[in-house]
């Protein structure tokens, strides 16, 4: 996953291309005052968009086995028009993949949109994005990693919530298919927890969850890849944080970025502001060459402990397999001694 321009290219977009969204006067500034946006449940038979609003699709397996994903679940399947584009590292040019994003919102037809890969380029879209638009045609948007820009923008701006989850080239094994139809096609109130399979051992082994304060915590659930969220930090994307349930992830970053990235959050104010704390998978992040670094563990210990809020680490949410489908923006409980997330509401439309 490449993030490393990630601050420098939405710098330049933000300063380079004139924004089509609301004006300031109709921003959510507070979690009291955001409205709540909800799409509408799918039905077999409705129609899926796909898109690439980041990185590149660099082979055309990844579409085919997309397009046959939803196909199985009994959807019709349409592809934005510049999905198999190429700039550099990203799927097209920025108003190739931006004329994706509004098609499929505008497009009557689509019920849903699954963004087929993550990778970067997404926050370049933000201060082009019509939120007006999308305000007046609410739709299921899936994504993760770099999509978490495309997430928070769209909760601060118009309340719509997405949801944070596997990607068209993500692995759909049977747990994340099941996720998938008990959220969007059923509309169940979902508690999210960890698997507690012990297989042949003793005790459990895998997939635990650690907990660094014990407690429950109510508030809107808010997060997503720990360095999109950052690098958001003091601009127009970001919701307001105060009493919300933040969750993170990370990739393939060393972690003394991962230190730094934590520590931007705390002079942004933000950890401040929670009411919850959790966090996924570091997948492949390792200690600094060289002298070598703190562990995650003293990363979260140092940061999230202090807090003195009910926090947790091992959640499946992440750059893994059976990877959590989760409803940014909407009402849940954490408990932090079971490690699980419960919603309180509905998040789609019957």
């Amino acid at each position: 996953m490449d993030k490393r321009t990630f601050l420098k290219s939405l710098g330049l977009a933000a300063t380079s291309i004139p924004s089509l969204s609301f004006g300031k006067e109709d921003f959510f500034e507070t979690i009291e005052n955001q409205k709540k946006l909800l799409a509408s449940i799918l039905q077999k038979g409705d129609t899926i968009g796909l898109i690439a609003p980041a990185g590149v699709i660099d082979t055309e397996e990844s579409i085919v086995l997309t397009k046959e994903i939803f196909e199985t679940f009994g959807f019709k399947v349409k592809e934005g028009k510049h999905i198999r584009s190429r700039y550099g590292n990203l799927a097209g040019k920025d108003e190739e993949r931006l004329s994706d994003l509004h098609s499929m919102f505008a497009d009557k037809e689509v019920k849903a949109i699954i963004c087929i890969r993550g990778g970067a380029g997404a926050s370049r879209l933000l201060p082009q994005i019509d939120y007006k638009l999308i305000s007046q045609n609410p739709k299921v948007l899936l994504g993760y990693s770099d999509i978490t820009a495309l997430i928070m923008a769209l909760f601060k701006k118009t309340g719509l919530i997405s949801f944070h989850g596997a990607v068209g080239i993500s692995t759909w094994s049977n747990t994340v298919a099941k996720s998938f139809e008990n959220q969007f096609l059923l509309n169940n109130p979902v508690v999210f927890a960890n698997p507690t399979d012990k297989g042949d051992n003793f005790i459990q082994y895998k997939e635990r969850i650690t907990t660094l304060k014990s407690g429950q915590a109510e508030g809107t659930l808010l997060g997503g890849n720990l360095t999109l969220i950052s690098g958001l930090c003091g601009s127009d994307y970001l919701p307001d944080f105060t009493n919300a349930i933040l969750f993170l992830e990370e990739v393939d970053e060393n972690i003394e970025r991962v230190d730094r990235m934590f520590c931007q959050l705390k002079l942004a104010g933000i950890l401040d502001q929670i009411k919850g704390f959790i966090f996924g998978k570091c997948t492949d992040c390792g200690p600094t060459a060289g002298y070598g670094s703190l562990t995650l563990e003293q990363v979260l210990n140092e940061y999230i402990r202090p807090l003195e809020i009910p926090a947790y680490s091992g959640a499946m949410i992440g750059h893994i397999a059976n990877q959590f489908i989760l409803p940014v923006g909407a009402k849940v409980r954490m408990d932090a001694d079971k490690g699980t997330i419960t919603l309180l509401d509905k998040v789609l439309k019957d």
